[in-house]
C-alpha cells in the first residue's frame, strides 16, 4: 500500500490550511499517513530556513495576503495574529505521537484541531486542558496528553533527523515512499494527481 510521511508543526498555519485535504485524498488512494510532528526552528537552522521574527518586513507582509487569500479560498477560518503564537509545540505534538501510537481515533482531526485551537479559536495548544479537549474531540483518550512524555520526546527529535535526512526544510511537507517531495498546502492538488498517477 503506498505511503507518506507527513513532516509539520503544530504551529504552522499552512498545516492549518491544509484542513483535512490530505487525509480526504489518501482515503480516495488507499495511501497510508505517519504523521511526524517536528520542531519547525530546529528543522530551519539545519537546513537553511529563518524564523517569521527574522524574515524581512516585505515577506512578512506577504504571508499575511497569503494566509487572507488562502483561508477564504479553502473557506478555513483563521486569524492571522493569533493570541498564542508562538507557543511552545512541543506538548501538542507529544499528544499526536501518543495518539498515533494508541490508535482507535481520528489522526487528521486530532492534528487539524490542534491547529485550529490555536489558529482559530485563540486557545494556547501548549496547555493540557487544551490538548486535552483536542483528543477527546477525536476520539482518543485525554489522558494521552500525560503519557507517554518520554517516547514523545525521542521520537519528536526522531522526526528532525528523519525530515533532514528526506530532503525536508519546511511544513507542511509530504514524502512519498517513491521518495516524491511536495511542499506546502498549496502543492496538496500535485499530490493528489501524483497519487492518481497522472504526474
Amino acid at each position: 500500500m503506498p505511503h507518506i510521511d507527513y513532516y509539520f508543526t503544530t504551529l504552522s498555519p499552512w498545516a492549518y490550511l491544509a484542513g483535512l485535504r490530505l487525509e480526504e485524498m489518501t482515503q480516495r488512494h488507499g495511501v497510508t499517513v505517519t504523521y511526524k510532528p517536528l520542531d519547525i526552528m530546529a528543522l530551519f537552522a539545519r537546513t537553511g530556513g529563518t524564523a517569521p521574527a527574522d524574515r524581512h518586513p516585505n515577506r512578512m507582509e506577504l504571508r499575511t495576503q497569503e494566509l487572507r487569500r488562502q483561508s477564504k479560498k479553502h473557506g478555513i477560518e483563521l486569524n492571522p495574529k493569533p493570541p498564542f503564537w508562538p507557543t511552545n509545540a512541543a506538548p501538542s505534538s507529544y499528544a499526536i505521537i501518543a495518539a498515533q501510537a494508541a490508535g482507535g481515533g481520528d489522526m487528521g482531526a486530532l492534528v487539524h484541531g490542534i491547529m485550529r485551537a490555536c489558529w482559530a479559536e485563540g486557545r494556547d495548544i501548549a496547555q493540557d486542558d487544551v490538548i486535552r479537549d483536542c483528543l477527546t474531540a477525536a476520539g482518543f483518550d485525554a489522558a494521552l496528553a500525560d503519557s507517554g512524555l518520554l517516547a514523545g520526546a525521542d521520537t519528536y527529535g526522531r522526526n528532525l533527523e528523519q525530515a533532514v535526512m528526506a530532503g525536508v526544510f519546511g511544513a507542511p511537507f509530504y514524502v512519498t515512499d517513491g521518495d516524491e517531495r511536495f511542499w506546502g498546502q498549496d502543492r496538496l492538488e500535485d499530490l493528489d494527481a501524483h497519487l492518481a498517477g497522472t504526474l
